[in-house]
C-alpha cells in the first residue's frame, strides 16, 4: 500500500522526486516552457493525484486483505515512544522552519526570480550553519553524489542528442507513422504514453528510464501536434505511476520488496492491477480536470 501510494505522492508535488524536475529540464531543450513550475505541477495533478493516493490503498486492502486488523495495544506503544523523545528539539524546530522556507521559495521563486538551485543552496547552507548537518554528513550521502554526477552527464547527453537533431529526427518519423494511421492527437497521445509506461518493464530505474526515452517521447508528442504542455506534464506524472510496476522498478519498490512480506507474483500482480487503474482514473478523471484548466 506504501509503495503504490507513494507514487502517486511523488506525481503531486514537483519538489517529491528528482525525475519530476528532470522532466522539465529536458522538455526546456525541446523548447517548452513552464511557468510557475511549483504551482503548475501541482495544480494539473492535484485532482487525479488524490484520487489516485486515496483509492490504491482501498483496492489493495480489497485484493489483500491485512492478516492483523485489530491492534488495541497500538495507541499505548506510540505514546510511550513519543514520551521517550520528549519534547521538540530545538534543532528539530530548526529543521522544520527551514524545510518551510525552502519549499515556500520554491513555490514562489520564479515570481520572485529566484532560481530553484539557490532556494536549495540556501536550505542546504542554513541546514550547515545552524550545526543541523555537517559538511562530513553531506559527504557521506554517496548515492545523492552518483545522482548528481549522473544527471549532469544525462542532461548533457539528452541536451546534445536535441541539438544534433536525432531527438527531432526519431519524432518526425514516428509522428508521421501516427499521422498515416489518421489518428486524432488524443489517439496518437494514447498510443505514446502506453508505450512510455509499460515499456518500463525493461528498466530498473526511474532516472534512467526519463533521461532515455522522455526527450524522444515529447518530441513525437510535439510532432504529433499533442498540446504541448499536457504532454509535458503528463509524461512528467506518468515517470512516478510506473515506479511501482515491478520490485525492481525504483530504488524504493526495491527496498519495500526487500522487506520480505510480499511474494515476487503478488508484486507484479499488485503492480498491474494499480497501473491499470492509476490509468484509468488519470485518464478520465484527469482528463476533465485538464480540460476544465484549459490544457486542451
Amino acid at each position: 500500500m506504501h509503495l503504490q501510494a507513494s507514487n502517486s505522492s511523488s506525481a503531486l508535488f514537483l519538489t517529491a522526486a528528482a525525475n519530476n524536475l528532470l522532466c522539465l529540464k529536458l522538455a526546456e531543450g525541446l523548447g517548452v516552457k513552464t511557468s510557475s513550475k511549483w504551482l503548475t505541477w501541482f495544480k494539473v495533478s492535484s485532482i487525479p493525484a488524490i484520487i489516485s493516493l486515496l483509492a490504491s490503498p482501498a483496492i489493495l486492502y480489497k485484493i489483500f486483505p491485512l492478516e492483523m486488523k485489530n491492534t488495541p495495544d497500538a495507541p499505548l506503544m506510540a505514546r510511550r515512544k513519543l514520551e521517550q523523545m520528549g519534547p521538540i528539539k530545538s534543532d528539530q524546530w530548526v529543521m522544520m522552519i527551514v524545510m518551510l522556507v525552502t519549499v515556500a521559495l520554491w513555490i514562489s521563486g520564479e515570481a520572485l526570480g529566484l532560481a530553484s538551485v539557490i532556494t536549495a543552496m540556501l536550505g542546504l547552507s542554513l541546514l550547515l550553519a545552524f550545526g543541523i548537518l555537517t559538511w562530513d554528513d553531506c559527504l557521506s550521502e554517496k548515492s545523492a553524489w552518483d545522482t548528481l554526477a549522473w544527471f549532469g552527464v544525462l542532461i548533457g547527453m539528452a541536451t546534445q542528442l536535441t541539438t544534433l537533431g536525432v531527438v527531432a529526427w526519431m519524432s518526425n518519423v514516428v509522428a508521421n507513422f501516427l499521422n498515416s494511421l489518421s489518428l486524432h492527437w488524443f489517439g496518437a497521445f494514447c498510443i505514446l504514453l502506453g508505450t512510455y509506461y509499460f515499456i518500463h518493464y525493461l528498466f530498473a530505474s526511474q532516472t534512467a528510464h526519463v533521461a532515455a526515452l522522455y526527450p524522444a517521447l515529447l518530441g513525437m508528442c510535439l510532432a504529433s501536434k499533442i498540446p504541448n504542455l499536457l504532454a509535458t506534464l503528463l509524461l512528467g506524472y506518468f515517470s512516478n505511476l510506473f515506479g511501482a510496476l515491478t520490485h525492481y522498478s525504483s530504488g524504493q519498490a526495491a527496498v519495500y520488496y526487500g522487506a520480505g512480506y510480499v511474494e515476487l507474483r503478488d508484486v507484479f500482480k499488485m503492480g498491474i492491477t494499480i497501473a491499470l487503474i492509476n490509468i484509468a482514473i488519470w485518464g478520465l478523471v484527469g482528463a476533465g480536470w485538464w480540460k476544465i484548466l484549459g490544457l486542451y
